[in-house]
């Protein structure tokens, strides 16, 4: 029962999403603005793993870190190496 709502309410959300951005005629311009952030974020995150900068240190490339980083932007994998370091040493 409580799957089923969930997924109603995920789905209700979802059609709403789409009513407001193409209500908006947000556009073509809005999906590819997110997809460079999204591709910005994920080459963000596998520099700063391999570079060599921080040794021990090692951001999971997951819809979590990566939207983080779209959101916030740079200072978003700053953000995450704080955590990262402050909370697991």
């Amino acid at each position: 029962m409580k799957s089923v709502i969930l997924g109603s309410v995920l789905v209700i959300s979802l059609l709403g999403l789409i009513v407001v951005l193409f209500r908006k005629r947000i556009g073509l311009s809005f999906f590819t603005s997110f997809g460079i952030h999204l591709v910005m974020a994920a080459v963000g995150i596998y520099v700063v793993n391999y570079s060599g900068w921080l040794t021990g240190t090692y951001i999971p490339l997951n819809p979590a870190t990566i939207g983080t980083v779209t959101v916030l932007g740079l200072p978003g994998v700053g953000l995450l190496l704080g955590l990262k370091i402050s909370l697991f040493g």
